[in-house]
């Protein structure tokens, strides 16, 4: 399987509109807190940006999603790509998100993965994230199986029971 989501260095594009948009964001953020929460121990994801103005939108989405799911969000601020790679793995974080579109236009911005050694995701991991979607559902099993009946998370879709 390919991945059709994720380029070579991530998701980019243009801020504010498919795929680079809050609601991806926050999917996005759901679902390396779903891959990376797999154990009863306290997850930490890191979360850096460069100084586009998007970059703060982007960042407090994806910081939703991540604690929507119980996992910890450490946010450092304006850094270097190469500086959020590093905190990842000197912070002992479970992972690294940095949100930049590096040399691209001012209007772009992209977020990049990182591991708890603070290198690029593999391709796999890259894979399940590429397919939050269809994590959905379980994602509403483990909200489900933690908070009880009050909310269910489908699809994108919120309904009340």
């Amino acid at each position: 399987m390919t991945k059709k989501f994720f380029g070579t260095d991530g998701v980019r594009g243009v801020a504010n509109v498919y795929p680079m948009t809050t609601e991806i964001a926050m999917q996005l953020g759901r679902a390396i807190a779903y891959l990376y929460k797999g154990s009863d121990k306290r997850r930490r994801i890191v979360i850096g940006k460069d100084t586009r103005l998007s970059g703060y939108m982007i960042e407090n989405a994806m910081a939703a999603g991540i604690c929507s799911m119980g996992v910890d969000v450490q946010l450092v601020g304006p850094l270097p790509t190469p500086g959020i790679a590093f905190i990842t793995n000197s912070m002992r974080a479970d992972a690294g998100v940095v949100i930049s579109a590096s040399h691209n236009p001012y209007q772009d911005n992209g977020i990049k993965f990182f591991s708890d050694l603070g290198q690029k995701l593999p391709d796999e991991m890259e894979l399940k994230l590429e397919n939050w979607r269809s994590l959905e559902l379980k994602l509403s099993l483990w909200v489900l199986s933690r908070t009880g009946p009050i909310l269910t998370l489908a699809a994108g879709l919120c309904t009340r029971n």
